[in-house]
């Protein structure tokens, strides 16, 4: 199948339109993005523009992603897994019809217990489809770093202060993720998004390619096999890997699997205008 017949089945699959409800602007403008002083993949220290875009609040629940399972089914048009049915950590289920080598049939359903939690064990092409599913895509890895940094060279969300569990949630055992929200205000980016450090990291629409970023180099017009930027930090993460410039990436094999300490969040360009509440 050729990206552009792929692309296409992609489209026509989720025509749907996004909905302001739970998203928040992030206007347009430049922002400093990366790091002079941190890991060399973080360098340089440089001015990125971005147009205006929303981003949802919180990161997307267990089950949000059932529901979403159960109105498309667990596979891409490409024929990639949305998610690991079969890992131990994975917070979703449904019976197993048939061969069992074949996994779930659905219905699915959040595990009890877990139902607003961020939604692990998802891979890249389930986290894109969701989001097109909504009217909606993945955030650009400079779209993420404005979001969680604003105008100026912060180093959290929420500043330069230091993490603690009320800004985010970091330093806990395996699989310890938390509710969606379960922090507080103080922990909120400029724009007034939540969990952007801890809980999970988050899927990118990026390709991994060097700074300084340029979106029209064709990082963001990668095909099914690229390398894809995950940013921001998990519930397992130690304290000195939380700042907003660390830059993760997975080559096709992880992009292509779900992680217990990876999830997602969606975002749009389109004018929805209005914020979130």
């Amino acid at each position: 199948m050729t990206r552009g017949l792929a692309l296409g089945l992609l489209l026509a699959a989720y025509p749907g339109a996004a909905d302001a409800d739970g998203m928040m602007l992030v206007q347009a403008g430049a922002f400093w993005m990366g790091s002079d002083t941190d890991d060399p993949n973080e360098a340089p220290l440089h001015r990125v523009y971005v147009r205006d875009f929303w981003i949802d609040r919180h990161k997307v629940t267990n089950a949000e992603f059932a529901r979403f399972l159960n109105a498309r089914g667990a596979k891409s048009p490409e024929g990639e897994d949305y998610f690991d049915w079969d890992d131990a950590d994975v917070r979703i289920h449904g019976p197993v019809r048939g061969d069992p080598a074949r996994g779930p049939a659905g219905p699915y359903a959040s595990d009890p217990g877990f139902e607003s939690h961020p939604a692990v064990e998802v891979s890249w092409f389930g986290a894109r489809d969701y989001c097109l599913w909504l009217g909606k895509r993945l955030p650009t890895e400079a779209e993420w770093e404005k979001a969680a940094r604003g105008p100026d060279k912060r180093r959290y969300p929420w500043g330069d202060a230091a993490p603690t569990p009320a800004r985010a949630i970091y330093g806990r055992q395996y699989n310890a993720t938390a509710p969606v929200g379960a922090t507080t205000p103080s922990g909120e980016s400029p724009d007034r998004v939540q969990d952007l450090l801890g809980n999970v990291r988050e899927w990118t629409a990026s390709e991994y390619r060097p700074y300084p970023y340029a979106a029209g180099d064709g990082r963001e017009a990668a095909g099914r096999f690229a390398r894809r930027v995950v940013r921001g930090a998990s519930h397992d993460d130690p304290l000195e890997t939380l700042r907003v410039t660390f830059r993760r990436h997975y080559e096709h094999r992880g992009v292509a699997r779900g992680h217990h300490f990876i999830g997602f969040r969606c975002a749009t360009s389109e004018d929805l205008g209005e914020m979130a509440k």
